[in-house]
């Protein structure tokens, strides 16, 4: 299994948004190619973090991978009538007790290395399994 970070913002779809849904959420609108490739990558059950980007700058929670990477329903053809983003859908799996800020993460050098702090414009990026069980524990689980 592998590990990711799924960023969104919480105003737009926030992890109680997912779980209030119900059902498992496409994750749409990505329009980064490493984040699209990064989706690419993704197998059922890998799982991610789900962090509220610019309100809060926390993850909040994790979510499973239960669809394999499918255009977007939200891209418009190319001029060759091809959509070339893509998407996974996730379920939610559990809240964090406590979230994780990006201050925090920040601070913690075992985590100065991660996705999240290196390449922070990147909407959808791998975590090592070292950074999941840190901020695993720093979450309260």
């Amino acid at each position: 299994m592998a590990y990711w970070l799924m960023k969104s913002e919480p105003d737009v779809l926030s992890y109680d948004d997912v779980v209030a849904k119900g059902v498992p959420e496409e994750w749409h609108g990505v329009r980064n190619y490493t984040a699209r490739n990064n989706m690419r990558a993704m197998r059922l059950g890998d799982e991610a973090f789900f962090y509220h980007s610019n309100i809060g700058k926390q993850i909040v929670g994790i979510v499973r991978v239960v669809a394999l990477a499918h255009p977007d329903s939200t891209a418009e053809p190319n001029d060759k009538g091809q959509v070339v983003w893509e998407c996974v859908d996730v379920a939610p799996v559990r809240k964090l007790p406590k979230p994780v800020t990006l201050d925090t993460i920040k601070q913690t050098p075992a985590l100065a290395g991660m996705a999240l702090v290196k390449l922070s414009r990147l909407s959808v990026g791998p975590v090592t399994e070292a950074e999941w069980r840190l901020i695993l524990e720093m979450g309260g689980l």
